[in-house]
């Protein structure tokens, strides 16, 4: 069966009910599109975990080095990495208890997802987060 990412509706959904993202390959270079995307979303009210072995902080937030080291729960792990590289991201994001593994715009695996959803995750793939979330939230508002 091929994948589907989610309607558009239970996208908003996911959106409206996350609070924490934690961003692997969040890059500390301002001109990046890992950088953007997340300050975007920081700047409508997420948190934002950095998942950079190579940055101390990254938005003003600490940097772990991976998704295992992050003492928090977290609601979606955003990707930034190489589809050839996602893999152990979703074993990652299962084994940390994450809710959703979102791989950004030009990124999709299904190994990746196979593995995220067998381990009880929702998966969107090749879509970007800020997009989504401006369609889908444009008044910025936020609950949570």
């Amino acid at each position: 069966m091929a994948f589907e990412n989610p309607t558009r509706e239970r996208i908003k959904e996911i959106l409206l009910a996350a609070n924490t993202i934690a961003v692997v390959g969040l890059s500390e270079d301002p001109s990046k599109t890992s950088h953007m995307v997340s300050e975007a979303m920081q700047k409508k009210g997420y948190r934002i975990i950095p998942v950079n072995p190579n940055a101390e902080s990254v938005l003003g937030e600490k940097s772990y080095p991976s998704l295992k080291d992050i003492p928090e729960p977290v609601d979606i792990v955003n990707v930034f990495r190489r589809p050839e590289h996602t893999p152990p991201i979703a074993e990652d994001a299962v084994a940390i208890g994450a809710k959703v593994l979102w791989l950004q715009l030009g990124i999709a695996n299904d190994e990746t997802a196979r593995i995220a959803q067998e381990g009880g995750l929702e998966v969107i793939m090749d879509r970007c987060i800020k997009v989504e979330d401006s369609i889908l939230l444009p008044e910025g508002k936020r609950q949570g």
